[in-house]
């Protein structure tokens, strides 16, 4: 089917997109610069009881082991598995190698962390012209001057792209042409849609959705009614549809995380290690963007879902983890004892400087559209 022939709205816009994903980085940097570590199950983060996996090389992935997980658990599933400390200074070091490779192919690049980003290449600065040579260009670049390797997917916009770089890792690459985008997102299982976490593809789940294709025949106020204004994108989504421009040098205006508990949480001890799991988490996330910020919010909802949050800013930056760490718990310490069980916190850090923002996703599926492009 040629672009021509496509319903107005299921037209690509005539760009040339390229996500490019490092294999299992901060792993990697690691692995090359300690030859002894080269085929074995590597770990980046403390080993400690309240550790947290910051990345996972490919031979500890395949126990189970993946980032974000406390290292206790990691090490249960993987007894062999080998900690090593992270080394944020080399890990940026690489990350501005590569992207000096990007710069040479376009200026429109958004980075989403140190170790991945998107690039549009319609317009490329050498005068390629074509997006899939540029991707083996870039991958054979990265390979060449840092020895580490890339996965890359090249399509026609943002949400495709990055599903396809997933789909041939480690060191591969993913081609979907414009005709090719609404029968490839139809065979995906939802959980792999950008945004679908554990609890939305439950939910998807029993909502009886669990392949791109399952949610053709959904009308436009079925996905609002039952995902909110997100329900926008994945009308579109679910369609090959992403008309979202590839955005350079935004600020993000914040990084976090929380957690649910299967059960409440009722004594200060409990609470104050629950805290300092989520520490863990968001600090690893606030290092991997280079982030700096001066105010630290701090969620809590109880069991009867009432939700409370607290803040606390300061006239600078926050230093390093450590401070990081004794604010957070001073705000916590506010709340307590808990009057309630509590079934979710969570903590954000705002004010940011220095990090790559997520645009916000929007229904754009009205915009004028433009002719097929060759990505050959």
């Amino acid at each position: 089917m040629s672009n021509e022939s496509l319903p107005d709205d299921r037209k690509d816009d005539g760009r040339k997109i390229i996500h490019i994903d490092m294999d299992a980085f901060f792993a990697s940097v690691e692995q090359r610069d300690n030859p002894e570590l080269r085929g074995k199950a590597v770990a980046v983060g403390g080993s400690a009881k309240r550790g947290v996996v910051a990345a996972a090389s490919y031979e500890a992935r395949l126990f189970g082991v993946k980032s974000a997980m406390p290292s206790s658990i990691a090490k249960r599933l993987c007894p062999d598995l080998i900690f090593v400390a992270h080394r944020f200074d080399v890990y940026r070091q690489v990350s501005q190698q590569i992207r000096a490779i990007f710069a040479q192919h376009s200026d429109m690049i958004e980075p989403l962390s140190l170790d991945e980003a998107y690039l549009d290449v319609s317009h490329d600065k050498q005068g390629i012209g074509s997006a899939i040579k540029i991707a083996k260009m870039i991958r054979a670049d990265i390979e060449s001057e840092t020895g580490l390797t890339a996965s890359a997917g090249v399509s026609y916009n943002k949400f495709i792209a990055k599903i396809a770089s997933d789909q041939n890792k480690p060191n591969g690459m993913c081609v979907i042409l414009p005709e090719q985008g609404p029968e490839f997102v139809a065979s995906l299982p939802v959980r792999r849609f950008h945004g679908v976490g554990p609890r939305t593809a439950e939910k998807m789940a029993k909502l009886n959705v669990h392949k791109g294709s399952d949610l053709l025949d959904k009308p436009e106020h079925w996905f609002t009614e039952n995902f909110g204004s997100w329900g926008e994108y994945l009308f579109s989504a679910a369609r090959g549809i992403d008309h979202r421009p590839v955005k350079a040098n935004r600020i993000r205006k914040s990084i976090g995380g929380e957690l649910t508990y299967r059960t409440d949480k009722w004594s200060n001890a409990d609470l104050m290690a629950a805290l300092d799991h989520i520490i863990d988490i968001v600090w690893e996330r606030i290092e991997k963007n280079q982030a700096q910020g001066r105010t630290i919010v701090l969620k809590a909802k109880y069991s009867d879902f009432q939700q409370i949050t607290r803040s606390r800013s300061l006239e600078r930056n926050i230093i390093d983890k450590a401070e990081f760490s004794a604010i957070s718990r001073a705000i916590l310490d506010i709340i307590l004892p808990a009057e309630k069980g509590v079934r979710l916190l969570g903590l954000t850090l705002t004010n940011l400087e220095g990090v790559a923002k997520k645009p916000a996703i929007k229904n754009v599926r009205n915009q004028d559209n433009q002719k097929s492009f060759d990505f050959s």
